[in-house]
C-alpha cells in the first residue's frame, strides 16, 4: 500500500490551524473577562446565578481537564495499535483534535465562570488549559515519541509537517 503524503499533510495542516484558531479565540475571550474581573471599577449588571452552578462549573471544568488526559491516552493507545503508518498518524491527529476541542470548552467554562462568579479557581483552570494547549500541539518530535515511530517513520512525520 502506498503512503498518501498529501492526505497526511492536509490533515496535519488542518489540525494545526484549528488548534491555533481555537487558542486565538480562547485567549481574548478570557483576557477580556479577566480584565473585567481585576479592574474592580466596571459593572456590567450581570444577573446573580445560584452557587450550585459555580460548583457545577468548577467540577465540570476540572473534570474535563482530567478527563481529556485519559481520553487522549486511550486514543493514543488505539493509534499505536494501528498497523499502517498512515492509520497511526490519522488516529493521532484525530485524538489531538478531540483534545483541543475539550481544552477550548474548558477555556470557555473558565471564562464564563470567572465572569459570573469571580473565583480564582477559574483563573487556575484556564492556566492549566493553556498548559495542555501547548502540550496538545502536534509536532513531528512529539508524534515520533508518542507513537514510538521508527527513524524512517519519524522522517516521514517531519516531511508531513513541512509546508
Amino acid at each position: 500500500m502506498e503512503l498518501d503524503i498529501e492526505k497526511l499533510k492536509k490533515s496535519y495542516r488542518k489540525q494545526e490551524v484549528t488548534s491555533l484558531i481555537l487558542m486565538l479565540v480562547a485567549l481574548p475571550v478570557f483576557g477580556i473577562v479577566y480584565l473585567y474581573y481585576t479592574s474592580g471599577n466596571l459593572d456590567w449588571d450581570l444577573p446573580q446565578i445560584p452557587d450550585f452552578f459555580r460548583g457545577l462549573m468548577i467540577g465540570s471544568g476540572y473534570g474535563l481537564l482530567i478527563g481529556q488526559v485519559f481520553i487522549f491516552r486511550d486514543e493514543l493507545k488505539r493509534a499505536k495499535s494501528e498497523n499502517v503508518f498512515e492509520g497511526k498518524v490519522m488516529q493521532y491527529l484525530r485524538a489531538s483534535q478531540k483534545r483541543v476541542g475539550f481544552l477550548f470548552l474548558i477555556s470557555l467554562i473558565s471564562a464564563v465562570g470567572l465572569l459570573f462568579f469571580q473565583s480564582a479557581w477559574f483563573v487556575i483552570m484556564f492556566a492549566l488549559a493553556l498548559v495542555f494547549f501547548s502540550l496538545a500541539k502536534v509536532t513531528p518530535d512529539r508524534m515520533k515519541r508518542l507513537l514510538k515511530l521508527s527513524k524512517e517513520e519519524g522522517e516521514i512525520a517531519r516531511l508531513i509537517s513541512r509546508p
